[in-house]
């Protein structure tokens, strides 16, 4: 299964809840916070919610 490397990269001030969420569900917590996780369907769909607040990055094994 391949990964991603998500980056958070803007502030979660003046968000709406949904994104906020998403943002949590990613496991990021603050600007320049980074995570890898797994290509799954339920993760791109959270990271298609917030596109525009993240960095992603494709690791291949």
């Amino acid at each position: 299964m391949s990964k991603i490397k998500v980056s958070q990269k803007l502030s979660l001030i003046g968000k709406t809840k949904k994104q906020i969420a998403c943002i949590k569900g990613l496991g990021l917590r603050k600007i320049n916070d980074s995570r890898i996780i797994d290509d799954t369907p339920e993760n791109l769909g959270m990271v298609n919610v917030v596109k525009h607040m993240v960095n992603i990055e494709r690791i291949e094994e």
